[in-house]
This record gives structure tokens, C-alpha cells and sequence, in this order.
């Protein structure tokens, strides 16, 4: 990071990416093209967990070269007048598998439903105890993690 004085500390990027709503999954396909993608996630045991369709780009992407980046923003404001813009990101990178082990693939979606649907959580556990075989994750271990923060 070049701007070491807008660095946030580790523990403060993990509660950033707790919070933010949704986060950029990049990865790297046999083309050699970069493939970013707007995703829902939740964050649980250090790990980025993300719930999605039972095949497409990511997937292939992901079983072709396992490394990814993971951006999230949290809080912008433009200032206008100082040409400038209050922020708060995070990014990460890590290695991301698909999930097979039933518990914690339910874990997972368990958790993204605490997140996105916190007033629906015993219908969210029906949905998951009949659909979780059918269910795709991606699991992203994190190797790296680095969290910015402006307040200009």
C-alpha cells in the first residue's frame, strides 16, 4: 500500500468486510482474462463464503487457477469542492475452493442468511436443510488482507 498513513489494521479491515453489503470477486480464467463479479457474501471463521449457481464463469475460472482477489467498499462520500472522496475499502487475496462437506456448506448458507435476511431465519434454515445438498459455495481462504480508509 503506498499511502501507509490512510492503512487501516487488520482487525479493523475484518469488521469492514464484515459489514459491507456485497464484494467484487476477481479471478483468472484459461483465457487469461481477468473476470470480476459483483457478489453476496458473509464472513465467518476468517474465511469469505459465497453462495452461488451450480456452474458459470466463476466456477470455471476458479477451478482453473484457485488464487482471487476479493474487494469490498464500505462507507463514500464525494467532496466535490476538494476533488476528492471520503472511503473505506478492503481488499483481500486468497485461495478459493468449492465447498463439498455438508456441515459446513450449511454453516456458510447459514450464515449468509444471519447476514441478508436476519428477519426470516427459521424459514431461511427450512430452505437450507431442503436445498443445501444442491448448494454451491465458494470458500475463500484469505492470505492476505488489506483495509484503507480516507477521511479528507
Amino acid at each position: 500500500m503506498r499511502r501507509m498513513d490512510k492503512a487501516m489494521d487488520e482487525k479493523a479491515a475484518l469488521e469492514l468486510l464484515k459489514r459491507c453489503e456485497f464484494g467484487v470477486l476477481s479471478t483468472v480464467g484459461e483465457d487469461g482474462y481477468p473476470y470480476g463479479v459483483p457478489v453476496n457474501y458473509a464472513l465467518k471463521d476468517g474465511a469469505i463464503y459465497i453462495h452461488c449457481a451450480t456452474e458459470g464463469h466463476k466456477l470455471d475460472n476458479i477451478i482453473y487457477n484457485s488464487k482471487v482477489s476479493f474487494c469490498a467498499v464500505g462507507d463514500t462520500e464525494v467532496i466535490s469542492e476538494n476533488f476528492s472522496t471520503k472511503y473505506e475499502s478492503v481488499i483481500i487475496f486468497g485461495n478459493a475452493g468449492i465447498v463439498e462437506d455438508y456441515n459446513e456448506k450449511r454453516e456458510a448458507l447459514l450464515e449468509i442468511i444471519y447476514k441478508y435476511s436476519p428477519d426470516f431465519i427459521e424459514s431461511g434454515k427450512k430452505y437450507i436443510e431442503n436445498d443445501c445438498h444442491r448448494a454451491k459455495i465458494i470458500k475463500i481462504e484469505i492470505e492476505h488482507i488489506t483495509g484503507k480508509k480516507a477521511i479528507e
